[in-house]
């Protein structure tokens, strides 16, 4: 055998990761090394909480930018003598009481929540009933509004995380009994009737239509029959149907977008321009401030069609980013939900991650042209007060879901209650302990959401017992929980 065989021989039998280029085998490992990382990263007892922290902060922020942006044109009114950053220092001071809002959904018990869910409903029932008569304020052909000292307020925004709140706490309790179609049904579907009939009064096509989520949220997480679903979504779509052709502004807005080219300035006028924005952003955007869409092109630019001002300003890299943050969004609040062992927890965290995702798939689903135009705001990113405060107070609730994670709990009643804790001064969360199980109450099918496996409710839970100590008094010497 030559020289040149030998050789030829020797590169065949070398392994296949030798024969790889250097670049290549360095990209893959720093590949494994960033995974490595991140999943050492994800199972730590508190990374949820710190997940949610910085997903609000970083839409709120971009919020807090955009609304600067969009909203500097329409702010000035030589009538009043407004400058340009009074839309946004408006925007700016609901964020700032927002806050406020998250820290309380934050701090408040979980156990008291639930207790005052029931409370919460009827509430927002006498709301819902007032906002009709004329203590409510009207304007575009709808009264939904409450005027208190220059702002308005919407009761359907806090009904919607009442009836999330009520609703698992009346599934959760009649759980034993949810085979039955009428313990499933009765009464959270009849009391979402009602809400629904109250919001249409106003009416309100978009705040129906998110209730709706809410509704189906609570039963899938419930467990609920997938055949019931098929019943709620055809009933759903033959009301929307009737509903959009029983009103002539609801009707020109479904034909303008099955026909958007038919009446370009009239019906389908914002859609259009919101189309014209994103194609002008192009990839990287025109830049903040930058936009000329907000010079009167597109009405209503800082609230229902803001992302079409960051498709415009920051291109398709902005758009993507955003997308992104809220399927982020989307991931973490369904880990919290399957990660946690309270069924309560379980389904309001569920239902609050699908809700508001959902609400934010419309908002992006009408501006680019895949639905037809409704009033649904983008979560945390649009102007607005009431929706600011309530979304504000959902995402509170899901970080204090996160610190409800059995991992979590240990944590923070063996280690203390870390920085955030202490800057915030947040009590230690509670030890899920299941209710004593009735006999002969047993159910033969599982549920997707409102119980975790038996499995798991015995190796878990007697491990969180022995961790756990009654409160933050008692603290181990390491470091790490925040």
């Amino acid at each position: 055998m030559d020289s040149g065989t030998a050789r030829m021989t020797a590169v065949e039998e070398k392994p296949e990761a030798a024969r790889r280029p250097r670049r290549k085998r360095v990209a893959e490992s720093r590949l494994g090394s960033v995974y490595t990382a991140l999943t050492a990263w994800l199972s730590r007892p508190l990374a949820d909480f710190h997940l949610v922290l910085a997903l609000t902060g970083l839409l709120t922020s971009i919020g807090v930018v955009m609304v600067l942006s969009a909203s500097s044109v329409a702010s000035v009114d030589p009538a009043t003598g407004s400058g340009v950053y009074a839309l946004f220092k408006k925007h700016l001071m609901f964020v700032a009481s927002g806050a406020l809002v998250f820290w309380f959904g934050l701090w408040l018990p979980l156990r008291r929540t639930r207790a005052l869910s029931s409370l919460a409903v009827l509430v927002s029932l006498g709301m819902l009933a007032l906002v009709l008569t004329p203590l409510g304020s009207a304007g575009g052909g709808a009264q939904r509004w409450f005027v208190i000292g220059g702002f308005s307020v919407q009761p359907v925004e806090f009904t919607k995380v009442a009836l999330a709140l009520w609703g698992a706490h009346v599934l959760v309790t009649k759980y034993q009994l949810l085979h039955q179609w009428r313990h499933l049904l009765v009464p959270v579907v009849p009391v979402a009737l009602l809400i629904f009939a109250l919001v249409m009064a106003q009416p309100n096509l978009s705040g129906t239509i998110t209730l709706g989520v809410v509704l189906a949220s609570l039963l899938w997480f419930a467990g609920a029959p997938k055949r019931l679903f098929a019943v709620l979504f055809a009933g759903g779509i033959a009301a929307v149907v009737t509903l959009a052709l029983t009103a002539n502004y609801r009707a020109s807005r479904v034909l303008s977008f099955l026909s958007p080219t038919a009446d370009t300035s009239g019906a389908a006028y914002q859609a259009t321009q919101a189309k014209y924005a994103l194609a002008d952003g192009g990839l990287f955007g025109k830049g903040l401030g930058q936009g000329p869409s907000k010079w009167a092109y597109l009405p209503n630019v800082q609230n229902d069609f803001i992302f079409a001002v960051i498709g415009e300003e920051l291109g398709f890299i902005g758009c993507i980013v955003v997308i992104g943050l809220f399927v982020g969004l989307a991931i973490v609040g369904l880990r919290i939900a399957t990660r946690n062992l309270d069924p309560w927890i379980r389904i309001v965290a569920g239902t609050l991650t699908v809700f508001t995702v959902s609400q934010a798939g419309i908002n992006i689903g009408y501006v680019v042209g895949l639905l037809p135009v409704t009033g649904v705001t983008l979560p945390l990113i649009s102007a607005g007060g009431t929706s600011i405060w309530v979304t504000m107070f959902l995402m509170g609730l899901l970080a204090n879901a996160a610190r409800h994670e059995p991992e979590s709990v240990a944590a923070l009643r063996t280690q203390g209650p870390g920085k955030f804790g202490r800057l915030l001064r947040l009590p230690a969360p509670e030890v899920y302990r299941p209710p004593a199980k009735r006999r002969g109450s047993g159910r033969a099918s599982g549920s997707r959401g409102a119980r975790p496996s038996a499995r798991r409710t015995r190796s878990a839970q007697p491990a969180e017992r022995r961790r756990a100590a009654p409160d933050y008094g008692r603290r181990s010497t390491r470091r790490g929980t925040t």
